[in-house]
């Protein structure tokens, strides 16, 4: 029997996962299960690798299940499918850790609860990054299931990036700017590290574009700000949710348009960015190809969200030397990167048409560096899930 440890990734309305050999970390396969919750649209499962076959053969997901079942599903068709393989450990990206998570960590039912009080700071995510966590220790309670946050990696900010400028009262009870992607920006900085191992220690924006999206300034490697703040909602335009938006409009939608704040969070997380923009989609991907003018405008609006809250970071670090695109968006979308670099010029951004349009790693032909790195949060999930692993079983 081979031991191996799964990383599971659960996004809004997908299960991303990865499995490793335990102990040398080897990957054997990675994918995930799509659509999970999707009105009017049956989930589906995919995988990669060299055990990905007796996972993806004839699979089928039901058509209402939910990230539990999801999970659930995919570690029996482990055991059915792989049988030589034995399950040593999962480690679970868990979204908001608040202040007092700022590393990984074993779940137990105590901790579990614990995670639990986060729930309304990040309704879209935390729900169903527990959801997995509660199912094994039901059932498998003695296998060992480790937490790694994406607020631990923003830590490292400096008092005045977290604060709020609300009586202090507020932020004694942890109100505060979190910051959030934390996982695949630890990633990109481990990868910056040996890509660039000198100029990487200088002034760095990372943009994380998908269906969420943020910006994380380095310094150092390490985080000393970034546009998400005490939720997922902050910060720039997204797919569904709206980013940073004046507080008065909230005001006045509840107080003159008569809104409660139920709708006002669906509004703001479900109905807006570009979904709510361009009327059509929340997918970068159908408005590029739609190009009708209400397309064009709420990719327009994007980048210049974008743009403007890079130069508020740049402010932050004083100066930019790297820029780094990561993620769906920023991956794959030549058209995007070029919108936002088209307005960061005054910061030394310029583009290789060429290179950006094939995806090349660099695509900078300015002073600063403009790159194009595949972020992979199940590698650092993987990464911190072993090394409590291994500690756990060295303690007994």
């Amino acid at each position: 029997m081979t031991g191996v440890l799964l990383a599971l990734n659960a996004g809004s309305s997908s299960l991303k996962f990865a499995l490793y050999d335990a102990s040398s970390l080897t990957p054997l396969c990675r994918g995930a299960a799509a659509a999970l919750g999707a009105k009017g649209q049956a989930a589906h499962f995919s995988a990669q690798g060299s055990a990905a076959e007796p996972l993806a053969a004839g699979a089928a997901l039901a058509p209402d299940i939910d990230h539990e079942g999801a999970a659930r599903w995919l570690i029996e068709r482990i055991g059915a499918r792989l049988p030589e393989l034995e399950l040593a450990v999962v480690g679970h990206r868990v979204v908001h850790g608040g202040a007092e998570f700022s590393s990984p960590v074993r779940v137990t039912p105590e901790i579990l609860a614990r995670l639990e009080a986060y729930i309304p700071l990040a309704p879209g995510h935390q729900p169903h990054n527990l959801a997995p966590i509660h199912s094994l220790l039901a059932s498998r309670p003695d296998l060992p299931q480790i937490a790694c946050f994406d607020t631990a990696f923003h830590r490292t900010q400096p008092r005045v990036a977290q604060l709020f400028p609300l009586p202090r009262a507020f932020a004694e009870r942890g109100v505060l700017r979190y910051g959030f992607h934390g996982l695949s920006y630890q990633f990109i900085a481990q990868e910056l590290r040996r890509l660039l191992p000198e100029r990487a220690q200088g002034r760095v924006i990372v943009a994380h574009l998908g269906h969420g999206a943020s910006l994380c300034a380095m310094r150092g490697l390490e985080s000393v700000a970034t546009t998400m703040g005490f939720t997922a909602l902050d910060g720039l335009m997204m797919g569904s949710r709206s980013g940073a938006i004046d507080p008065g409009l909230l005001l006045h939608l509840i107080l003159q348009e008569g809104l409660s704040a139920l709708a006002v969070h669906k509004l703001l997380y479900d109905e807006s960015g570009l979904l709510g923009v361009s009327g059509i989609s929340d997918d970068l991907r159908a408005l590029e190809a739609d190009g009708s003018p209400v397309a064009e405008e709420a990719m327009a609006l994007f980048a210049y969200r974008a743009a403007r809250e890079i130069g508020s970071l740049a402010s932050a670090l004083g100066g930019l030397d790297c820029l780094v695109f990561t993620a769906g968006i920023g991956e794959n979308s030549p058209t995007m990167r070029a919108r936002i670099c088209g307005y960061l010029g005054y910061l030394g951004v310029a583009l290789d048409d060429a290179a950006n349009a094939r995806g090349a790693l660099s695509i900078g032909a300015g002073a600063a560096e403009v790159l194009v790195v595949a972020t992979n949060e199940e590698a650092v999930i993987a990464e911190a899930a072993r090394g409590l692993w291994r500690e756990g079983a060295a303690g007994r």
